[in-house]
């Protein structure tokens, strides 16, 4: 099938032709995350693939939510969050609201629109893993964080 062939060469060309389209396959669980970044609030925050820098560029993170966290927020970019472990507490408004919270528990899977401002909590400790694109950045009522 000549034409596939056609459009797997242009997908290579297009790729920019380096050395890094040779690219592993990766997994991770819960109990295999490499974190890379711990805060003094509890929270541990990993970039697991990609960049978040870059206009247009996909990438993936985990962060780990410790039982008690509470916090207000908002993202620059939309947020696509799979609970990997514990149960992961969210409501959606303009300050921190912890009378109308929704629990999602393992194997959820939820779409945090850019901008929508939301509190997000935890009874247990709690694993999150998103999808975002970049450029990426997390607003807390008036600061900004580059993680989370």
């Amino acid at each position: 099938m000549p034409w596939l062939l056609a459009i797997l060469t242009a997908m290579l060309i297009g790729n920019g032709g380096t050395a890094e389209q040779i690219r592993k396959p990766q997994a991770w669980a819960p109990q295999t995350i490499q974190w890379q970044e711990v805060a003094p609030d509890g929270t541990k925050y990993s970039l697991l693939e990609g960049r978040r820098d870059i206009p247009g560029q996909a990438f993936t993170y985990a962060f780990f939510v410790p039982a008690g966290y509470r916090e207000h927020h908002w993202h620059t970019a939309d947020a696509r969050v799979a609970v990997i472990q514990g149960a992961l507490k969210v409501s959606f408004g303009e300050k921190l609201d912890l009378d109308n919270m929704q629990t999602y528990s393992v194997g959820s899977f939820l779409l945090v629109p850019a901008n929508l401002k939301h509190t997000m909590a935890a009874d247990v400790d709690t694993i999150i893993i998103g999808t975002a694109v970049g450029p990426w950045a997390t607003h807390h009522n008036g600061e900004e964080h580059h993680h989370h």
